[in-house]
């Protein structure tokens, strides 16, 4: 296990370095420049080189380059040009909200995916079956943001079940410990502050998981009814199993398979996905963050935060890639 590990680890640098690669391109392609966001577009262009000049962007692209590298080994990729604040902190700031977001939504899209799936499998062509494939049709079919405005419409502003915007009450006096609000109400014993923070999770959730529940559903549907028709499944009801034992040592366990890889890449569907959804909701996490950067031209926001949200993308990847050898040992031959 531990050289299965390694091996996929040491696969990560190239993966890293050509996305690093890419990145730095791209934001060099953008129209504009930090030098418009920060004086305007009526500043001239005494004012414009000398801005390039204290960010370094008058220096040959291999130059620059080397300076992003050296300084994204020590994760330091300077300050935002909005705030003035240290990117890395920035980052950590806002990352717990979008962690505590991406969790809700990847329970609720886990937590009703697998079980629906597997009940529409074994109930193929009845009500249940034909009522997930078209539910996970239209979860698949409706944007986001357009999902998000409905819910914020119908929960919060006409029946007043849930908050409409924000992570937590400000009128709550909480104590912030680690930044994520409902643990923190949890360890210091804020049982209201933990509760309201809860509440602010629910609508943002449900929007940020229609997407994975929907292709959850589908794949796990689809993968029970290839395992239901094999050879071994037929021979151990023959056996005289229970129906319990079949669908938990045959049926469950090779389903998962094909499923925990849509898991893993769902993990990154949540993290650029939380753009829209935080956006709708003000919820102040990273994506909404990176939204106001695009527009500002905030290189070192736009450079910092996709790479940190990459380096925890392919670390999720490398978790599932785990977990499937633990389900499938064959897998760390290969």
């Amino acid at each position: 296990m531990l050289r299965f590990i390694v091996r996929r680890l040491l696969q990560l640098v190239p993966t890293m370095f050509g996305l690093s690669l890419l990145l730095f391109v791209w934001l060099h392609r953008l129209p504009g420049g930090p030098e418009t966001s920060i004086l305007g577009e009526r500043a001239t262009e005494e004012r414009r080189a000398q801005i390039r000049e204290s960010l370094g962007l008058d220096q040959p692209l291999y130059v620059q380059y080397g300076r992003f590298m050296r300084k994204l080994i020590q994760f330091d990729f300077g300050d935002s040009i909005q705030t003035g604040r240290s990117v890395t902190t920035e980052f950590l700031q806002r990352f717990p909200a979008t962690v505590e977001l991406t969790v809700v939504g990847l329970t609720i899209a886990i937590g009703l995916g697998i079980p629906l799936g597997y009940l529409a499998a074994r109930r193929r062509g009845g009500f249940l079956d034909s009522a997930a494939v078209g539910g996970s049709l239209i979860g698949i079919c409706i944007p986001i943001f357009f999902l998000a405005y409905l819910l914020k419409l119908v929960f919060a502003v006409q029946l007043h079940w849930f908050p409409s915007s924000g992570r937590q009450d400000e009128l709550l006096d909480a104590t912030r410990v680690t930044g994520f609000f409902v643990l923190d109400g949890i360890l210091t014993q804020e049982w209201d502050a933990s509760w309201d923070a809860l509440m602010h999770l629910i609508l943002p959730g449900i929007a940020l998981a229609s997407v994975p529940l929907a292709i959850i559903v589908r794949i796990t549907r689809a993968s029970v009814l290839e395992v239901l028709s094999e050879d071994y499944v037929r021979t151990a009801e023959a056996k005289g199993l229970t129906e319990q034992t079949v669908r938990s040592r045959h049926v469950l366990r090779n389903a998962l398979l094909p499923v925990a890889t849509t898991v893993g890449l769902a993990v990154g569907g949540l993290l650029s996905g939380a753009v829209l959804t935080e956006t709708v909701f003000a919820f102040g996490g990273i994506g909404s963050f990176l939204k106001d950067a695009i527009e500002f031209r905030d290189y070192p926001v736009l450079m910092g935060f996709i790479m940190m949200i990459a380096l925890v993308y392919v670390l999720v990847n490398l978790a599932v890639d785990v977990s499937y050898s633990l389900i499938d040992p064959r897998v760390r031959v290969r």
